[in-house]
């Protein structure tokens, strides 16, 4: 199930102290130059796994984005659990972006199925069909059905999904996050219409990512 957010990504916390302690003693032999650069890897590692409190989109039906990152593709492919084509929308993640992976929409999740795979930039098209990823599929208002993909990057190469099957989340809660580098792709229902295009910037939790149609 979900985790309580420190404004750290709990994951993060063995990584930042390992890289602390190896500054510190660098520090107390007058090593100067490695002290320096491990302070600076010590910030960086700091600033990749923070985990900043996020304020969801005023409309209670809008589908928001499950990472932060840049949209990389708005089509139709084919969903990776059933086969039937439907519309997708691809965020991938630098290494600079928050990788903790929030809820699209308030429902329960139904279906966890994880693949082991290779690593090739996350922003290549093969990325969302040859690489080690991970698919929550989530039932929203409606029984309508929403597939996420979390996909391990190049740099990637750990996933992690703090959700089970059956558990229940509200829209914008933590489910999950890649380290280093990743993607998530978004498949959606067909009553929606995305409202993002290639190359926006998205946060997790706020921006909207799709709506409802109009009748």
């Amino acid at each position: 199930m979900l985790k309580p957010s420190v404004g750290v990504a709990l994951e993060g916390l063995p990584y930042i102290i390992i890289s602390a302690f190896t500054t510190l003693i660098f520090a107390v032999l007058g090593w100067w130059i490695f002290a320096v650069l491990g302070l600076g890897v010590t910030c960086f590692v700091g600033h990749f796994f923070r985990d900043p409190e996020r304020v969801g989109p005023e409309d209670a039906e809008a589908v928001s984005s499950p990472a932060d990152g840049k949209i990389i593709k708005v089509s139709r492919e084919p969903d990776p659990i059933t086969g039937e084509m439907r519309q997708v929308i691809c965020v991938f993640m630098n290494v600079f972006n928050v990788h903790v992976n929030r809820m699209p929409v308030s429902g329960k999740v139904e279906r966890i199925r994880y693949i082991p795979g290779k690593y090739f930039n996350a922003s290549f098209d093969k990325a969302s069909k040859d690489n080690e990823r991970n698919i929550v599929v989530v039932t929203g208002k409606g029984n309508q059905r929403f597939t996420m993909v979390q996909i391990a990057g190049l740099i990637a190469r750990r996933i992690v999904c703090w959700a089970e099957p059956a558990d229940k989340f509200k829209r914008g809660e933590r489910f999950g996050l890649i380290k280093f580098g990743s993607r998530v792709d978004l498949y959606i229902p067909d009553g929606y219409e995305p409202t993002v295009s290639i190359g926006q910037k998205v946060i997790a939790g706020e921006t909207t990512l799709a709506v409802k149609r109009k009748a």
